[in-house]
């Protein structure tokens, strides 16, 4: 089922269109190197070999799984003696290039210099880590996305009717396709195995339904809708048992949204405005462990970003528990609503600017710098709200240092001199 030209490429058409580097490759037919950067089954060697085919170049595939230096300067050398008897160009297709180390990569170079053939190199790992920065900059990096749902549906329904699949022979009720593309998770390839696999079990003109794909690939089906109750009560859930420090139950349903096929990155934004909304100050590294997933998540997808994703569920459920900071800045947004704005102090107000003197402007500034602890008794706020206490600390976790902290800074501030809040 792989595509024999570009119109057949499924997905990807933000490097389709015209005018796109692949297309400058196959219509006007010139030497060029790319890096394919994209998850498995996004079409990277797929891609490579139909540019390949259209512009009828030769097509040396190698893998840097099984594949050498000595394979590698063997191609090179075929390549460029296929150039200059025949005119005829090689598209060099590397796959997993970022396997290849330093050395291997490096043995690339004089080809993709002089362009005796057309560098294509895919990789599922992020090149500005695992490929060399020479070979990096002579290509044009390009990243591939994962297979949307109506790309998938589009695979198994070609694969179902197309004589190069099967053929109109087997049909496949709705329920199961949309099993089916959960269990996929963006990935044609494994579409495509999936659909064999319950091909197999299943009666010639019968129809593959849930209980025979459930049967093919060995995974039970997750009631889940992601538009509907089911994710909302699922995420509802999953947030809940964060916040009540049960990790068990908040694993468990971090399970049960990525065997469904809900977006790693909506369950990464969850727990990073959890890290804030029901942790705060109490650990403020909670946060950085949230935003890491969710870093992770961009740089490695599914299925290996699920341990990123676990680990900041334990830290985030094992941490001490705030709301202190959610709570601070709703009280502070709520007075604003209200109108309790007012002013900016005159000693606050800009005095960098030509007039700004006679207006006043910083008149009575105090350098906080210039006074023991950098604290000094000074007014910040607006009258409208001067004096107004939005965030206040527990004792929870580091929070509780902060507590004593702001009393005594308060205290300064204020005049009080008693250091309570």
């Amino acid at each position: 089922m792989r595509p024999r030209g570009l119109d057949e490429v499924v997905g990807q058409q933000h490097l389709l269109g015209p005018g796109t580097p692949i297309r400058q490759l196959v219509d006007r037919d010139v030497p060029m190197s790319l890096v394919l950067w994209g998850p498995p089954g996004t079409g990277k060697t797929t891609l490579a070999t139909v540019v390949s085919h259209a512009t009828r170049r030769r097509f040396v595939e190698i893998s840097a799984v099984s594949d050498g230096v000595k394979r590698v300067r063997a191609e090179i050398d075929l390549a460029r003696r296929e150039l200059g008897m025949t005119g005829r160009q090689t598209v060099l297709f590397v796959d997993e290039v970022h396997r290849f180390n330093k050395a291997q990569q490096d043995a690339l170079l004089p080809a993709v210099e002089n362009r005796w053939v057309s560098f294509i190199g895919a990789t599922t790992e992020n090149p500005f880590f695992s490929v060399i920065s020479p070979l990096l900059s002579r290509s044009l990096l390009l990243t591939l996305e994962p297979l949307g749902e109506d790309d998938l549906r589009e695979v198994v329904r070609r694969a179902l009717a197309d004589e190069r699949g099967l053929g109109g022979t087997i049909t496949m009720d709705t329920a199961a396709e949309d099993h089916l593309i959960r269990l996929a998770g963006g990935d044609a390839r494994r579409t495509l195995t999936y659909l064999e696999a319950a091909a197999l079990v299943v009666d010639e003109g019968a129809a593959i339904d849930v209980d025979v794909l459930e049967k093919a690939v060995d995974r039970a089906a997750v009631r889940y809708d992601r538009e509907g109750d089911q994710h909302y009560d699922v995420i509802s859930a999953f947030i809940k048992s964060i916040r009540g420090s049960d990790v068990d139950a908040a694993l468990h349903y971090l399970a049960r949204m990525i065997e469904a096929g809900e977006d790693p990155r909506f369950i990464a934004r969850r727990l990073i405005v959890h890290a804030s909304e029901d942790i705060g100050m109490a650990d403020p590294t909670a946060l950085q462990t949230a935003t890491a997933a969710a870093q992770a998540v961009e740089y490695v997808g599914l299925p290996e970003a699920r341990i990123n994703l676990a680990q900041a569920v334990i830290h985030l459920s094992l941490a001490p528990k705030s709301n202190a900071v959610v709570v601070a800045v709703n009280a502070a947004i709520t007075d604003v609503k209200k109108g309790a704005a007012g002013p900016v102090p005159g000693h606050l107000r800009e005095a960098h600017y030509k007039g700004a003197a006679q207006l006043g402007h910083g008149k009575g500034y105090k350098y906080a710098h210039d006074h023991p602890g950098g604290v000094v008794r000074q007014q910040y706020a607006p009258d409208a709200v001067h004096g107004r206490r939005y965030y206040k600390p527990t004792r929870h976790g580091a929070e509780a240092r902060f507590t004593e902290v702001l009393a005594r800074i308060r205290s300064v501030l204020r005049g009080t001199g008693d250091g309570k809040d």
